[in-house]
């Protein structure tokens, strides 16, 4: 029996098996514009954004725990992807109740293993990967908004490693700072791009889930949130050849 209500969303386009243990909630993204899964979760109840997921990929699911979930620690993962201290791509290896109950008893937030960039900064790899316009404007809302985060904005740019994946756990105060933060961000970002985020292809036009995948960190120094990282396991094979194949090409400018 845990000791605090734990609620672990793993965000979902498609139907797919789901963990067994109860602290893991299974939420169908862009459900408003999908055939709804039966015995999921889905992100167009309550108040939402669902309508938004093509443009803000798995942070609908966020955006809907922050409104719609009562739970004291609050984390998101993906049908591919889980906190797990096993290298195994077994459903039944990945963090338990009790694993959970254990790391909370003395960390506020979980985060992924960092991701390391060795030959270039999070600044260059996102620009080699993606339009410049949405890092651009981010930085730019952040200024104006919030421009005491604009140092930690800066030397989170210049550094090789990031906690990607929008893979997180949080106590509920924490999660609830750092997300109405972030969306804050996020939709006036909208305001000035959309309009051109709607002529990109689908895969670009997930900017605002690009975008912060890039912002956690920037929250996490500014307001120097201690954290304990936890490895994440894909449950799918990874093709890497293919991976470094479409790095390559866009470091070197074909798309």
């Amino acid at each position: 029996m845990t000791k605090q209500k734990i609620q672990i969303f793993v965000a979902t386009h498609k139907k797919v098996t789901m963990p067994l243990e109860q602290v893991y909630s299974a939420i169908q993204v862009g459900s408003a514009l999908n055939k709804p899964f039966e015995g999921f979760i889905h992100d167009d109840s309550g108040k939402n954004i669902s309508e938004k997921n093509p443009f803000f990929n798995e942070l609908t699911a966020v955006y809907w725990a922050r409104f719609n979930s009562d739970a004291d620690v609050i984390g998101l993962v993906h049908y591919r992807r889980f906190f797990s201290y096993s290298k195994q791509k077994n459903l039944n290896k990945i963090l338990t109740a009790t694993d959970l109950d254990r790391l909370f008893d003395s960390n506020d937030v979980i985060l992924p293993k960092k991701r390391r960039y060795w030959i270039e900064s999070s600044e260059s790899h996102y620009r080699h990967a993606h339009h410049d316009l949405g890092l651009d404007t981010v930085r730019q809302v952040i200024s104006e908004k919030y421009p005491s985060y604009l140092k930690s904005y800066d030397s989170n740019m210049s550094r090789n490693w990031a906690h990607m994946f929008n893979m997180f756990i949080m106590r509920r105060e924490y999660f609830d700072a750092y997300t109405d933060w972030l969306f804050d961000i996020l939709f006036e970002t909208e305001k000035r791009i959309q309009s051109t985020v709607d002529l990109w292809s689908p895969y670009e036009q997930r900017v605002y889930g690009f975008l912060s995948e890039r912002l956690l960190d920037v929250w996490i120094e500014y307001n120097q949130i201690a954290y304990k990282e936890i490895p994440v396991t894909f449950m799918e094979k990874q093709n890497w050849i293919l991976k470094g194949g479409k790095f390559l090409a866009r470091k070197f400018g074909i798309r």
